[in-house]
């Protein structure tokens, strides 16, 4: 195997508010939205937050999305949704909802109302999955994945273990149907563990630390941070200096524009303008 060459450690810009649910930090900072992540687009880490108990869910009310998908994982406390589809659902420690905008969705987020009701430490991260442009005009739909369903992988010398929410590893195939071909597996590293993982040659290999610290390709990496890789080779190899939580991210890329405006994320600005539209007049329905 070769080794994926480091490109670039991403530092972090500070923490902000959506809603008066979520806490996040914006990990993919000025690469958003552009081909060095793609097949992703951004990625929200809402680190642990203790909230006192409310009658009223904090949250994000309802708001449209259109040409991508949302990916939400939940590490701690309850997340309640609800779509203009018809989807609704609680999503708890674990859980994953990965949700297709493509053409025009309408939904909100809450902390669910009886996990609001109690309080307590709410921890997530929301990923944006691109779509190729031939499937944007897709119908919506909702992927409920319970953590119970997510295949687990134990690594190498007792390293860790991988949760395999798309994509495949070792044989285990994560529950997750996506677009185009992509891994996203959620690492939980002991300290001192060396893991090498097999990818694919030509993808995209984005690594975001959530908690602890790693080395890879020479280079301490410390959680808040995202260590990017370049497309050429087949593998990487990761050492946590203490126990360590990693989203691993690879993908191929889509090689299309990228037009991202607020909520909606289209080839063009012409899309774009077409999606304000469809959005104004009603045709993501309503909640």
């Amino acid at each position: 195997m070769s080794a994926k060459s480091l490109a670039r450690i991403i530092d972090t810009p500070s923490p902000h508010w959506v809603g008066d649910g979520f806490l996040v930090r914006p990990l993919f900072a000025d690469l958003a939205f552009t081909n060095a992540v793609s097949p992703f687009l951004m990625l929200d880490y809402a680190a642990p937050v203790a909230f006192k108990p409310s009658e009223k869910p904090p949250g994000v009310g309802p708001h449209p999305h259109a040409g991508f998908e949302t990916v939400t994982i939940v590490y701690d406390g309850e997340v309640e949704h609800r779509d203009s589809a018809g989807n609704t659902g609680v999503i708890g420690k674990g859980d994953v909802q990965w949700m297709t905008a493509a053409r025009g969705v309408v939904h909100e987020e809450f902390h669910s109302r009886e996990a609001a009701k109690r309080g307590g430490v709410v921890s997530m991260a929301q990923l944006w999955v691109n779509l190729p442009k031939a499937d944007k005009s897709a119908p919506p739909a909702y992927q409920d994945i319970r953590d119970a369903d997510i295949p687990r992988v134990e690594l190498a010398n007792g390293g860790g273990v991988a949760r395999v929410i798309a994509g495949a590893l070792d044989g285990a195939k994560g529950p997750a149907r996506t677009f185009t071909p992509m891994n996203v597996w959620d690492l939980d590293l002991k300290a001192g563990a060396s893991i090498t993982l097999p990818l694919s040659e030509g993808e995209n290999l984005i690594l975001p630390i959530f908690h602890g610290a790693v080395r890879v390709a020479g280079k301490t990496i410390g959680a808040g941070k995202v260590a990017l890789f370049e497309p050429a080779g087949d593998s990487v190899t990761i050492e946590a200096l203490e126990p360590s939580r990693v989203l691993l991210l690879s993908g191929r890329p889509i090689d299309e524009p990228i037009a991202a405006y607020g909520p909606f994320v289209m080839n063009t600005r012409a899309d774009i303008q077409k999606a304000m539209d469809d959005y104004n007049r009603g045709a993501m329905g309503f909640l």
